[in-house]
């Protein structure tokens, strides 16, 4: 096997590997930027993983009001992952910044 065929096959593992993790579902993102969630509500079916990223140079946070999730302190471009399992709205806020808010819809 030469060089280049063993890397396009080890690419091509990986790429499986990343499919398979996320065949439960699809992923959507949610931007953190200029101290708001965008977009700030969305309606998505169970099994879809949300993943918020901060865009801002102040760190913010993450958090249900039902205490359902909630992430650490994200720093400027680090990211927050939840998978919604169950059916029905998720309010969620910035502990650091109450006014920051964002509503999530799971719907079947």
């Amino acid at each position: 096997m030469t060089t280049t065929l063993r890397r396009r096959s080890l690419v091509f593992a990986c790429l499986a590997l990343s499919l398979a993790a996320h065949a439960g579902g699809a992923t959507q993102a949610i931007a953190i930027d200029k101290f708001a969630y965008v977009p700030k509500e969305i309606t998505v079916a169970p099994g879809t993983t949300l993943v918020w990223t901060n865009h801002d140079q102040t760190p913010h946070m993450v958090m249900a009001r039902d205490k359902s999730f909630s992430s650490p302190a994200l720093d400027t471009d680090d990211s927050y992952r939840f998978t919604f399992t169950k059916a029905g709205d998720f309010s969620y806020f910035c502990s650091m910044h109450p006014f920051m808010t964002g509503i999530v819809h799971v719907r079947k």
